[in-house]
């Protein structure tokens, strides 16, 4: 500790040193760009493609650049700094052209790739392969679609330049940790104060945005400064080596990726714009500006931590954090598949496209459903099955053991997948997930298990492998399906409670509809439901269909008078009429609506 205190030896006061100047560099340069942005006219004006309602100065991102350059070139005379200060130079100067002149995107995919072969020629390598070829092309498409993936994650107030300084804090505590305070993570100080310095200014409602000037220069110094140090753990992995760079960038990779492949099913072009990213979805679902952002913030977090703890383990416990990070992954791909079901787009924009670009192609992607499922096991299988290994042995048992691992996963794999399918546990829909696809679940797993101890118990005479970790597998894969199916309809459900605007409806009855059915007959007059009013004592201080009793009839008729709702639904067959024209006067009074459901079944008639 006292050695990172100590200025003179490049300690962590020298980094905190080196923040705090970007920091009031950026905090002061940012009203100077926007007063020159509003002057000569530079100024993002409200589109249809969108987000911002008002007009807001541009240039922002000047004022994270010129902190972060100067105080670089003042670090010290050292040649690599300075190559990677040129290029970053290089790539905001284009920034600034766009921001002015409003460039082609080839014109700027020509020079990403330009300044992406220079840091190559320079000696800047991923190192995921062996192959200087296969590695070359890997890195030029690392650095080129970092920097596109930061620019197109500028479309909400704070988000680019939140997510850079949460993924900028996490590189720069692994390479300070590694390699100490050298002027590659001094620099990467600078340019987080500076970061820290403009988004005072872009937190919502914002009021300057850092174009491309700012987005191009965040994406490409995120992208070769993961260049300089290691951030795997400390092993020679290569599922290692690439896991830990892909969850630092994590949620720029997930937005540019979503919005890709949703925008080519949907027949639109990908570098067309438009209100279509992670952060208008989560929008679209209910959650205010800040809250869509939080979200994202969080989710960038989540992953920082999670490649941090990778980086922490040794040879002998890498697959744990392996572990880890693929579980995390799977959540993520389920998340972001729910996010792409979100309606976004107006009929009017899928309308004026060409039907055989559309239709077919969403029709045969819902046809490949089942396909996507089975894949979804094929990973999650193996990972449950290799976590009850990790969970039953030691290090040393562990390595003893893994052969009888690799020889039963292909039987376990091969065995679990078609009892899944000859249970029907792949006939459900994730949308409507119920108790009985649970059951069904349960049973895939129950009959995959013993199936695969019986082959193996026949083959092998069951010689050598462990009982407990068919169990401890067995639940493991079951928590995993069941949370897998059930997700859609849990994110679905909480974002509905969580979001739900309308009037304050308390429902009276648990014995009538279910509250799919209410929420169904009330679709044109939004309900919050408040939660049930039930006589019966036994259903005291319980939760119905997830949402809590509170009360009696009495409690009921308090908060009609007290005026802590809006609206009263009647959800019983059989009621006491005096008690009915109680309440009803009671609402009258207090001009409080009083609502029921008529369920009737009538036979069905086409007129001719």
């Amino acid at each position: 500790m006292a050695e990172w205190l100590d200025v003179t030896t490049g300690g962590l006061a020298r980094l905190v040193l080196y923040f705090a100047l970007g920091f009031a560099g950026s905090l002061a340069l940012t009203p100077l760009c926007r007063q020159l942005a509003h002057r000569f006219g530079y100024v993002a004006k409200p589109k249809e493609d969108r987000w911002h309602r008002r007009p807001t100065a541009l240039l922002g991102g000047i004022a994270i650049v010129i902190p972060s350059l100067l105080i670089g070139v003042a670090i010290g005379p050292d040649i690599n700094m300075w190559r990677l200060l040129g290029c970053f130079a290089a790539i905001a100067g284009v920034g600034l052209a766009d921001d002015l002149l409003s460039l082609k995107p080839s014109t700027k995919l020509v020079t990403q790739v330009a300044v992406a072969s220079a840091l190559l020629f320079f000696g800047y390598r991923l190192h995921w392969t062996n192959s200087l070829i296969f590695d070359a092309m890997f890195t030029l498409f690392w650095i080129v679609g970092i920097t596109n993936a930061l620019n197109l994650l500028d479309n909400m107030d704070g988000l680019c330049a939140g997510t850079a300084l949460i993924a900028g804090l996490f590189l720069a505590y692994s390479s300070f940790k590694g390699s100490g305070a050298n002027p590659e993570v001094l620099y990467l100080a600078v340019m987080l104060g500076a970061t820290g310095g403009f988004l005072v200014y872009n937190i919502n409602p914002a009021s300057i945005f850092m174009g491309d000037t700012g987005s191009l220069f965040l994406g490409l110094n995120l992208a070769a400064l993961t260049l300089v140090a290691p951030l795997g753990p400390k092993t020679s992995s290569v599922i290692s080596v690439v896991v830990g760079p892909v969850l630092l960038l994590l949620v720029p990779i997930l937005d540019t990726t979503l919005v890709t492949i949703v925008r080519i099913l949907s027949g639109r072009k990908p570098s067309q714009g438009g209100r279509d990213h992670s952060s208008h979805r989560l929008v679209a679902l209910g959650l205010p500006e800040r809250s869509a952002v939080t979200v994202l913030w969080m989710l960038a977090g989540c992953a920082g931590a999670i490649g941090l703890v990778m980086q922490q383990l040794d040879d002998a416990n890498w697959d744990v954090g392996v572990i880890m990070a693929v579980g995390f992954l799977l959540a993520v791909i389920i998340f972001a598949v729910f996010l792409a079901r979100i309606r976004v787009y107006k009929e009017a924009d899928l309308g004026s496209l060409p039907t055989s670009k559309v239709t077919p192609l969403l029709i045969e992607v819902m046809y490949k459903r089942r396909i996507a499922e089975v894949l979804l096991d094929l990973c999650l299988i193996p990972l449950a099955y290799y976590s009850a290994y990790r969970l039953r042995f030691d290090v040393n048992a562990m390595a003893r053991n893994y052969e009888y691992f690799q020889q039963s996963l292909p039987l376990v794999l091969a065995t679990q997948v078609l009892s899944m399918f000859a249970v029907g546990a792949y006939k459900g829909t994730w949308r409507y997930f119920g108790m009985m696809d649970a059951v069904a679940l349960v049973r895939g797993v129950a009959v995959g298990t013993v199936a695969s101890v019986m082959i193996l118990l026949f083959s092998f005479h069951f010689e050598s492998y462990s009982r407990s970790v068919f169990v401890i597998y067995a639940a493991l894969l079951t928590l995993l399906l069941v949370g897998t199916r059930g997700s859609f309809r849990l994110l679905a459900e909480f974002f509905h409670r969580r979001l739900q605007h309308g009037q304050r409806c308390v429902i009276y009855g648990t014995s009538g509809a279910s509250v799919s059915i209410v929420r169904e007959a009330f679709a044109q007059q939004p309900l919050k439901i408040i939660g049930f009013v039930d006589d019966d004592p036994m259903h005291a201080n319980v939760r119905v269909a997830g949402y809590p009793v509170v009360g009696d009839f009495a409690r009921l008729l308090a908060m009609v008078e007290a005026s802590e709702i809006d609206c009263v639904v009647v959800n019983q067959r059989i009621a006491d009429v005096e008690r009915l024209q109680q309440l009803e006067a009671a609402c009258n009074a207090c001009e409080i609506e009083l609502l029921t459901l008529q369920l009737h079944v009538k036979r069905f008639t086409i007129a001719s």
